[in-house]
């Protein structure tokens, strides 16, 4: 790829110069680099291009009026996100057009539906790759990225999508988050297929209101041939003139019945194909849907249902999901529930596999919606017989502020400080008050950090595993 075929693209002049990378990150800008500067609400990229230009940058695409000794492609401000895909996906060859995607989106239980449908399409003999949350696959088994991000930036994206379409994979699940949508990430990918999970109150203070919140995910669908919408979702439904499988109440694949068990779920369903019996070994009921959504992509891949339903058997669950850390004498499980909906959906899931008192875990994270706070404190007063309160991601907010917000939403649910509840701004000794609290036959839920491989701090990130934390606190390692 040459700079003349990039800039190409927009119409500009440019020498045949070999490009060696596309970048909006001036500290991963090298020799060759493309660099795109990137307005931002904290950072305005312009402001790297000094860096760039010093780590080797061949040339620069911006909306200032910049005079500089390499080639300078001018867009309009709006047009630069845009242009990082367009740019990127050329430089790695349009790798999605060579691919089958599929792209999962919603507020709650996307990642577990593309942990189960990259399984499905898996167990099926195809060769699939994934990307999202948790991690990505390229074919070599589950790597973890750094950062907490959902969908990575476009640039990454594409990387990947050419990495698997170099490993011989012909498949890929990608999580497609609200904020990627919204910020061009996943422009120029190819979706064959969309997946709709569910959508509930999430990201307002980045898109506004629900309207502004349900129009960034309902690009997904509007843009793939063929979605896979949950009837139980009303604005699903709203995307339902369009070519789709359903599943839910209703829908083309709908639960008969659904029954928990120490091992996991046991599942009937109904599908095109007929009446079909399902194990799945994962803890709370609403992962029979998660399961269904993922059974009717796999169905959409070309994937026979029956065996599709038979592989949900040696699915081997999602890191930092519904994790059993130890069942014995008190039960410890990681999740990654982290808004109110998952926060309830996870505690019902886990009281009536509960002998004793359920206790959990919960903290919220700074710079970002601060109105779920209250409604996470009442939440965990609600579905738990006590909590402790947290620092989750605090950022350059005061967690003393963050904890009040939460403890205002306890205090509502009638619950009383020191007596079942309680706040430890430190997340490390939070997990050990909690481990104090538990007895026999208790359930101590760790929500909110899950799979995340940092917690961040002002001023600071460090390494955090919460799985292994919790292990070294109960001395299991």
């Amino acid at each position: 790829m040459t700079l003349k075929e990039l800039f190409a693209l927009y119409d500009r002049p440019a020498p045949a110069t070999p490009v060696s990378g596309v970048s909006h990150d001036s500290r991963r800008v090298g020799p060759g680099y493309v660099f795109v500067a990137l307005p931002g609400r904290r950072y305005d990229g312009h402001r790297f291009v000094g860096e760039a230009l010093a780590r080797g940058a061949t040339a620069v695409v911006g909306a200032r009026e910049l005079e500089l000794p390499v080639p300078y492609l001018r867009l309009p401000e709006e047009e630069l996100r845009p242009a990082l895909a367009r740019l990127a996906a050329a430089f790695y060859g349009r790798p999605s057009a060579r691919l089958w995607v599929a792209g999962v989106t919603g507020t709650d239980g996307k990642t577990t539906t593309t942990f189960i449908l990259h399984h499905l399409l898996r167990q099926a003999g195809l060769a699939a790759g994934m990307a999202g949350t948790v991690g990505y696959d390229l074919g070599e088994g589950l790597a973890f990225p750094e950062g907490h991000f959902t969908t990575p930036e476009a640039p990454d994206v594409q990387e990947l999508l050419a990495a698997m379409v170099a490993g011989g994979l012909s498949h890929a699940v990608l999580e497609a988050s609200s904020h990627a949508l919204a910020q061009h990430r996943l422009d120029e990918v190819a979706f064959d297929l969309a997946v709709w999970t569910h959508l509930s109150p999430e990201h307002l203070d980045f898109h506004g209101d629900m309207e502004g919140y349900f129009r960034a995910k309902a690009g997904l669908v509007e843009r793939a041939p063929l979605a896979v919408l949950n009837t139980a979702c009303p604005y699903a439904m709203r995307l339902a003139g369009r070519p789709h499988l359903s599943y839910g109440p209703g829908g083309d694949f709908e639960l008969v019945r659904v029954s928990e068990e120490a091992g996991g779920l046991a599942i009937a369903f109904r599908s095109p194909e007929g009446r079909h019996e399902a194990r799945l070994p994962m803890l709370g009921l609403y992962n029979a849907e998660n399961a269904l959504a993922a059974l009717a992509a796999a169905s959409a891949a070309g994937v026979a249902v029956e065996r599709a339903a038979a592989a949900l058997g040696s699915f081997a669950g999602v890191p930092g999901r519904m994790q059993i850390i130890q069942t014995e004498p008190f039960r410890v499980v990681v999740d990654f529930a982290h808004t109110p909906r998952g926060l309830a959906a996870a505690l019902a899931a886990l009281r009536p596999t509960t002998r004793g008192r359920l206790i959990v875990v919960i903290g919220s994270a700074g710079e970002r919606d601060p109105g779920k706070r209250a409604p996470l404190g009442r939440t965990a007063l609600e579905g738990a017989d006590l909590a402790v309160f947290t620092e989750e991601d605090s950022r350059s907010e005061p967690t003393a502020a963050i904890l009040a917000g939460i403890e205002q939403g306890a205090r509502q649910a009638g619950g009383r400080a020191g007596k079942n509840y309680w706040l430890e701004p430190d997340r490390a000794r939070a997990l050990a008050l909690a481990f104090e609290l538990a007895g026999p036959g208790d359930t101590v839920l760790l929500a909110g950090k899950g799979h995340e491989r940092t917690l961040e701090r002002a001023g600071e990130t460090i390494p955090w595993n919460e799985a292994e934390l919790a292990r070294r606190l109960l001395r299991l390692e």
